[in-house]
């Protein structure tokens, strides 16, 4: 409040570190709870810092090409100036975290930072991770792991990004979300038979009883020259055809 805004008090911790941040980004409607950094290095979004309604805590989120990589939370203003300043910069998120510890790094954050291919490879380690884990719980994450797993040994699905959605897995060519729709889908059902549909959702490719003749459809549904996956959202290919 003393500085005026939040955008203000955070260039003020920033010079006093000797830190250059551009121009810190103010929200009019909320300026004493919102601030904003954007970065230099390509892909990079804005980062947003907001500050708690009820107490001083600060959070910074940065989004790359649709994937959140920088995040954490922080009660020092000049730490948070040391994160915005290294993610304006193009530091790496190892080097970011260095500077202020409060920022978390995830494994995931790091593969997207590597390059899609990483990103695709952590992907699918996790999400099978995730998938034994509720199976254990749950009869229709059987299915969806069993649909993954034979998912991962095609070589023509391995290399898209894969996720869920309600238990149905999905394949985009696309890391960031928004993802891609150009891709079949399948829907376990609760009578253990599998139901592939897509591209759109109201278009039925046909029902299977196994997770291999699921898949099978799938890959017999793919669009041509389909894959691998690249770094970018859906709007990011919208925004190419537009132009």
């Amino acid at each position: 409040m003393a500085a005026g805004s939040l955008a203000a008090a955070l260039e003020v911790a920033a010079a006093e570190q000797g830190l250059t941040l551009g121009t810190v980004l103010s929200n009019d409607s909320d300026p004493l709870r919102t601030a904003g950094v954007a970065s230099t290095a390509p892909g990079r979004e804005t980062c947003w810092i907001f500050i708690g309604s009820e107490s001083r805590w600060l959070n910074i989120n940065g989004l790359c090409r649709g994937v959140q990589l920088l995040s954490g939370s922080t009660s020092d203003l000049g730490e948070l100036a040391r994160a915005a300043a290294g993610w304006r910069n193009g530091a790496m998120l190892r080097e970011i975290e260095e500077a202020a510890p409060f920022v978390e790094v995830s494994e995931q954050a790091e593969a997207h930072e590597r390059g899609p291919a990483q990103a695709v490879t952590a992907q699918w380690r996790l999400l099978l991770e995730d998938l034994r884990q509720e199976a254990r719980r749950l009869g229709l994450a059987r299915q969806t792991r069993a649909l993954a797993e034979t998912a991962s040994a095609e070589p023509k699905l391995r290399q898209l990004y894969p996720f869920t959605s309600h238990w149905s897995l999905h394949f985009t060519t696309f890391t960031g979300f928004l993802y891609s729709w150009n891709v079949p889908f399948v829907d376990p059902l609760s009578d253990g038979h599998f139901r592939v549909c897509g591209p759109s959702r109201g278009s039925v490719i046909g029902e299977a009883d196994t997770a291999e003749h699921a898949i099978a459809l799938v890959i017999g549904g793919l669009p041509a020259d389909c894959g691998p996956a690249v770094a970018g959202t859906a709007n990011d290919l919208r925004n190419q055809q537009l132009s």
